[in-house]
């Protein structure tokens, strides 16, 4: 039923102006519209926002993941632009280079300025 409408991301945040600098300078978005939901920012067919939580929660796993072509050099790119890459050594799960090999795809994690986990895959 809702596999046809685009979807949003909403990302909580603490402090939305060091977030936004992360977006923006950081990942390479441009300026986001406010908007009555927090600060949109447009990507491919759909879109994410930055919305002011006063506590949000933390969890364990990727809130948010772009699938990208060229896992290598989009984590060389984000590197370049001061983004650390979270590493992995567990059974079933390790990093090699920032990047894990789950199957046939590749995945490599890094946090938002809030402690956010994010991620890019590349779908073999």
């Amino acid at each position: 039923m809702l596999s046809s409408f685009p979807l949003r991301f909403t990302i909580p945040v603490n402090d939305v102006e060091r977030a936004r600098a992360f977006y923006e300078q950081a990942l390479g978005f441009s300026a986001g519209q406010h908007g009555a939901g927090g600060i949109l920012y447009p990507s491919a067919d759909g879109y994410f926002a930055l919305v002011k939580t006063p506590a949000p929660a933390q969890v364990n796993h990727s809130i948010m993941t772009w699938l990208v072509p060229d896992i290598t050099a989009s984590v060389a790119g984000l590197k370049a632009n001061g983004i650390a890459f979270e590493e992995y050594d567990f059974p079933g799960l390790k990093t090699v280079n920032s990047i894990a090999t789950l199957g046939p795809d590749q995945v490599a994690w890094f946090k938002d300025s809030e402690g956010n986990l994010l991620a890019l895959a590349q779908l073999g």
